[in-house]
């Protein structure tokens, strides 16, 4: 099975953009295998427009020149990828990253290339082109490099899936393992045959590929058909490193958590952590305070969000590493069912989950207010006894659940 536990991963958005180059995936994904790996995480992902050669930042350039092959399937900018050059794409990047014993995805945006609807460049394997398959009217509405795709049968003929069976097929050579495919998550109805294409190319392709869409918010009501085409999906917009979005967090866990499961995750998006942003600054640094990264982490692992640190790895510091190096924290997200908010108020939340084979119970308790508090669990609220409880992020054991937090804060607790 895919994804049987949430996928963990680096991904190059938060640090770099649309920017990022060979070099710096390749440090990036050397610090996770000599690091993170041994802790769960595995995947590197290359973010957004990595063909447009002339990308330098967060922003878009629109209607830039991007690289593309003859069938009109994009390729790597071989000036930030040298490595692609004659035509061998990112399978050499994809070789390395795997050669350290991790796995390699990349960024897509639904639809093809504008470009190549207007050059009328034929689909490999298919007998039609890419402009008799574009939706000219289907647009994203913050980076026009693309057109959606009819992906309704035409004459027994699905335009669409001829395209995007030709560029997982390419992906399948190339050895990725993961595919985030952006604006189509949130845009329901009008993008539902199109996940359901996506989704058929991605599973037939012959290599195992994780389905990212992206971003939200995904409408909930539409839980169980992204549960049946894809491994993961956004539940919010882009998540930055500011308390208010944090704390809304907390609505979208609540929503999505009865969605979680081996094989479909609700994801509450990439962990603004350490250095974020270094396309504009090399000293720019996430503005959470330590307590909210404690809560964040605490949050994403209680719901059993996928993780995909956002922040650059090779700066990270020694708070940071605490982080993501939690054995008994990370652990939650592959041994746990169950989890939901046991209660919430304006001052306080807790969260529960539960080891399916009986033996332990874990409790996150979290301060939302701006006070240092006192949050505490008693067996009666909890309505189960237990013997022993130990705190995982001091490792702290006591015979009472209660934790004096800062604001903003969180602790989580193991109940036996």
């Amino acid at each position: 099975m895919l994804a049987k536990t949430p996928p963990m991963g680096w991904n190059s958005w938060d640090c770099y953009g649309a920017a990022v180059t060979e070099d710096i995936v390749r440090k990036n994904a050397e610090y996770m295998a000599q690091h993170l790996k041994q802790y769960g995480w595995e995947y590197i992902v290359v973010d957004i427009q990595w063909y447009q050669p002339s990308a330098a930042s967060h922003e878009y350039v629109p209607f830039a020149e991007l690289c593309m092959d003859e069938f009109g399937r994009l390729q790597p900018a071989e000036n930030r990828f040298p490595s692609s050059a004659g035509g061998k794409g990112f399978k050499p990047l994809a070789d390395y990253v795997h050669s350290l014993g991790l796995k390699f995805g990349i960024h897509i945006m639904r639809g093809l290339p504008r470009m190549a609807a207007h050059r009328h460049l034929p689909i490999k394997g298919a007998s039609i082109r890419c402009d008799e398959a574009a939706l000219y009217n289907s647009i994203c509405m913050w980076n026009p490099d693309m057109y959606g795709l009819n992906c309704k049968d035409v004459n027994g003929v699905n335009p669409g899936q001829a395209y995007y069976d030709s560029i997982f097929q390419m992906y399948a050579e190339w050895g990725v393992d993961f595919v985030k495919c952006d604006d189509i998550a949130r845009e329901y109805p009008r993008c539902e045959k199109e996940i359901e294409t996506i989704s058929r190319a991605c599973r037939t392709c012959g290599r195992d590929i994780v389905l990212s869409l992206s971003p939200g918010a995904a409408p909930l009501e539409k839980a169980e058909h992204l549960k049946t085409y894809a491994n993961m999906w956004r539940v919010s917009d882009d998540f930055w490193d500011e308390w208010h979005q944090l704390l809304a967090a907390f609505n979208y866990a609540e929503q999505w958590c009865i969605h979680s499961g081996p094989g479909h995750w609700p994801d509450a998006d990439m962990l603004p952590i350490g250095a974020l942003r270094q396309d504009y600054s090399p000293d720019d640094w996430s503005h959470f305070t330590v307590p909210e990264l404690y809560t964040m982490m605490s949050l994403w692992c209680m719901m059993r969000s996928p993780l995909m640190i956002g922040g650059e790895l090779t700066k990270m510091d020694d708070t940071c590493l605490k982080l993501l190096t939690n054995a008994e924290v990370l652990s939650i997200e592959k041994t746990t069912a169950g989890a939901h908010p046991l209660y919430r108020n304006e001052e306080e939340c807790v969260w529960v989950t539960y080891d399916p084979a009986g033996k332990a119970v874990y409790a996150a308790l979290f301060n939302l207010s701006d006070e240092e508090r006192t949050v505490s669990l008693s067996r009666d609220v909890l309505g189960m006894e237990f013997q022993s409880a130990k705190e995982l992020w001091s490792g702290t054991c006591a015979n009472e659940v209660a934790s004096l937090l800062p604001p903003h804060g969180a602790s989580v607790w193991r109940l036996e």
